[in-house]
């Protein structure tokens, strides 16, 4: 059953309380579709730090990569090129 039982919150005019549940409710729709903006600016917002996040440890992982080849190949060489003076 859907409660009706509101009164005005004193000194407030954009909000009322539900007397069953005591929770202030804002009736201003502007102010509430600001919020929604708000919300969904910040959510947008960590998922772009996320994304870049994971490009950076994607990129950590094929510099890893990069130097361990790299280490492979100068070991190799290394080791024609002590073998060729012997």
């Amino acid at each position: 059953m859907i409660n009706m039982n509101y009164s005005k919150v004193t000194g407030h005019s954009n909000l009322i309380r539900d007397e069953e549940t005591k929770a202030i409710i804002n009736t201003n729709m502007s102010d509430y579709n600001n919020y929604i903006m708000q919300k969904r600016a910040k959510e947008k917002e960590s998922q772009k730090i996320r994304t870049i996040e994971n490009e950076v440890a994607n990129i950590r992982e094929d510099l890893d990569e990069i130097k361990n080849l790299l280490r492979k190949i100068s070991n190799e060489t290394w080791r024609c090129r002590t073998w060729r003076f012997e």
